[in-house]
């Protein structure tokens, strides 16, 4: 048997795959991007932390507000500031009104750096009692919130709470405004108030 010598040869496969230069470019890229995006990927998720605390806080009032007309009795919101384990704000509704939290009583915890900050941090408090159309605002931080049976505000005052977070004021800042009558509207500004406050809810 005759081999024919120009068709006796070794087909060598050709090997796919990225050379090292290719990998190292594509990480390059991959890195700037990450290192570009990341900036608002944070600003992103710390607006909805505020967002998200600032409407389970109008929810609870909500929540003891319809709790007291249910009941046909005053019952009060209550907001505590925890300083152990860690630095955190508990708010519940006093559904039996003696002051002490239970754990059949509805309740939010605000962890993570959010909290309730008094008048002072905000900017442009008087901004938000302008564009809310009152006079004065009444902050809680601390303390109860009482709705009589009609589900009114007692004693009637125009309260809000501010809702921060501590590590990060770059994001801005919520204020759940509670008004007498008993509504609830959610406002937002960003770390400076520059373009005032505005209604979100």
């Amino acid at each position: 048997m005759r081999i024919d010598p120009k068709r006796n040869y070794v087909r060598r496969a050709h090997t796919g795959g990225f050379s090292m230069v290719e990998l190292v470019v594509v990480l390059a890229v991959i890195m700037i991007i990450t290192a570009v995006s990341l900036p608002y990927f944070l600003q992103a998720f710390g607006t909805y932390q505020l967002n998200d605390a600032a409407t389970q806080v109008a929810s609870i009032l909500k929540f003891t507000r319809y709790e007291a007309i249910r009941t046909n009795a005053p019952v009060s919101a209550q907001v505590r500031q925890v300083t152990t384990p860690r630095a955190m704000t508990n708010i519940w509704t006093d559904s039996n009104v003696d002051t002490i939290e239970q754990n059949t009583e509805k309740q939010i915890l605000l962890d993570n750096n959010i909290v309730l900050d008094d008048s002072t941090v905000p900017p442009n408090t008087a901004g938000l009692a302008t564009s809310v159309g009152v006079a004065t605002l009444t902050a809680v931080s601390s303390g109860s919130l009482t709705f009589h049976q009609r589900g009114a505000v007692t004693p009637a005052a125009v309260n809000v709470l501010y809702v921060g977070n501590v590590a990060r004021q770059t994001y801005g800042y919520r204020a759940v405004v509670l008004f007498p009558s008993g509504s609830v509207q959610i406002w937002t500004a960003d770390a400076t108030a520059s373009a005032g406050w505005n209604q979100i809810n």
